[in-house]
C-alpha cells in the first residue's frame, strides 16, 4: 500500500474530473477521511502533500490531533461524522470544519460552546439525500427551516452542504443526489442572497462524479489509506 502513489492517482483523477466541466482543480479540496487509520499513515500521507483530514469519532480525533498538531500545525482538521449533542464542546474546540449539522438542539450546543471560547465555528448542514431512516442528516425539506436556524446564531458560520447517498454498486446512481444537493445549495443562496462555498460529496467509489456536479470538498478513505482495520 502506497499511499504517495493513491495519492497521485486520485489527484490526477480530481484534475481529469474538474476539467471534464470545465472547473479549476486546485478549488477542490481532497479530505482524507482518516478514521480507524493510525498517526502514521496520516504522518505518511501528509508527508506526500495531504494537509486535509477528517474523522468520524470525537474521542479518536482529539486523540491523533492532540498527538499531531505540536508538529504538524498546518493539518486542516474536518469534523465528517455523526454528532451527538454532548459532544459538541470537544469538536468545537478541537476541529475547523464541521460537516454533520443536521438539528437545531445541535446547532444551540455548537453556538454555545463557541461562544464561550470566543470562536465562530464554521459547518456544514449534512441533508440526508436519500431520505434513509439510517443515516443522519436533516430532511430536505426541513433544510431552508435549518438554515434560518443557523443564521440567527452569531457563533455557527454556515459554508455549504454535505450527503452521503445511498449505496450502489454503480457509482453512477450516485450523480442524481449530487446534482439535487447542488440544487438545494443554490436554491439557499438565491433565496437568501448569501453565496455557500462548499459542497461536501463524494468517497472513494464515486468523487469523480461528485466533482462533475460540483463537489468542492470530496472524503476519500480507503482510495488513500486501502480497507479499514477494525480491532476486534
Amino acid at each position: 500500500m502506497d499511499i504517495k502513489e493513491n495519492l497521485e492517482k486520485i489527484y490526477e483523477t480530481i484534475r481529469k474530473s474538474a476539467e471534464k466541466v470545465g472547473r479549476n482543480p486546485n478549488e477542490i479540496i481532497l479530505l482524507g477521511a482518516s478514521k480507524t487509520q493510525p498517526v502514521e499513515k496520516i504522518i505518511e500521507a501528509y508527508n506526500a502533500g495531504l494537509k486535509y483530514f477528517g474523522e468520524n469519532k470525537v474521542q479518536e480525533g482529539m486523540k491523533k490531533i492532540d498527538e499531531l498538531k505540536p508538529k504538524y500545525s498546518d493539518i486542516h482538521w474536518h469534523f465528517i461524522g455523526g454528532l451527538q449533542t454532548n459532544k459538541a464542546k470537544y469538536v468545537v474546540k478541537y476541529f475547523e470544519l464541521i460537516h454533520s449539522v443536521d438539528r437545531k438542539s445541535l446547532v444551540d450546543e455548537i453556538d454555545k460552546r463557541a461562544k464561550k471560547i470566543d470562536k465562530v465555528q464554521e459547518c456544514l448542514i449534512e441533508v440526508n439525500i436519500g431520505d434513509e431512516e439510517t443515516k443522519y442528516g436533516v430532511n430536505p425539506e426541513d433544510l431552508e427551516e435549518l438554515y434560518e436556524y443557523c443564521l440567527s446564531k452569531e457563533n455557527i458560520k454556515i459554508l455549504g452542504l454535505m450527503c452521503i447517498p445511498p449505496y450502489s454498486e454503480d457509482k453512477e446512481q450516485s450523480r442524481r443526489y449530487f446534482i439535487k444537493l447542488r440544487e438545494l445549495k443554490e436554491k439557499l443562496e438565491n433565496k437568501y442572497k448569501v453565496k455557500l462555498p462548499h459542497l461536501s460529496m463524494g468517497m472513494s467509489d464515486d468523487f469523480d462524479i461528485a466533482i462533475e456536479e460540483g463537489a468542492t470538498i470530496v472524503r476519500v478513505g480507503t482510495a488513500i489509506f486501502g480497507e479499514r482495520i477494525y480491532s476486534t
